[in-house]
């Protein structure tokens, strides 16, 4: 683990969101459980805060099964109803039903492209994004990229896709390294 005087992006204050900020945020994933799992925890966090996100991540692995987006897209009204009483994840019927029905859209999606990661990627032409920040003020909320990976995921029949959404998506998976110049990371 680095020293605490390390140098990190201003957002990493508490334990979680420090760890979070050191060995994931930023990192390329090629994982499609992995990718599947962070569209499905920036959807949830819509309105919240990320650290909410981070305090529930694994409950939300536990009754996901891991993010095998099979297993979420078989999950039945009875068992979302159930999830909607689990104080460990965000009790939103939209936002839960919109996890299965994404993970439906995704499994079309890997019909045509083989992977979730092939397709993703594409928006990125492959390769991370790397930006040169000097303050977090100067991090945008959506870029061009993520405004196409919103329409095409939206005419795929994905759910909350936004830009905005999108656009945090592609940072903690890597497609874009958004840690500012004077961070010791990434």
């Amino acid at each position: 683990m680095p020293p605490e005087n390390v140098k990190r992006c201003p957002w990493a204050t508490t334990p979680d969101m420090i760890a979070y900020h050191d060995a994931e945020w930023g990192v390329p994933l090629h994982d499609d459980a992995g990718l599947f799992e962070f569209l499905v925890l920036e959807g949830a966090q819509a309105g919240l805060s990320w650290a909410t996100i981070l305090r529930k991540r694994e409950r939300y692995r536990q009754l996901f099964g891991g993010f095998d987006s099979a297993f979420v897209a078989n999950m039945t009204p009875a068992r979302i109803k159930r999830m909607m009483l689990d104080p460990g994840i965000v009790r939103n019927r939209a936002k839960i039903e919109s996890a299965v029905s994404n993970a439906h859209a995704l499994l079309l999606v890997r019909q045509e492209f083989d992977s979730f990661d092939d397709y993703i990627w594409r928006f990125v032409d492959g390769k991370p994004i790397r930006n040169r920040w000097r303050r977090l003020e100067e991090v945008p909320a959506s870029t061009p990229q993520s405004e196409a990976m919103s329409r095409d995921l939206r005419a795929r029949e994905f759910r909350f896709v936004g830009p905005t959404i999108c656009y945090a998506f592609m940072q903690a998976v890597g497609m874009v390294n958004d840690h500012l110049l004077d961070c010791a990371f990434r």
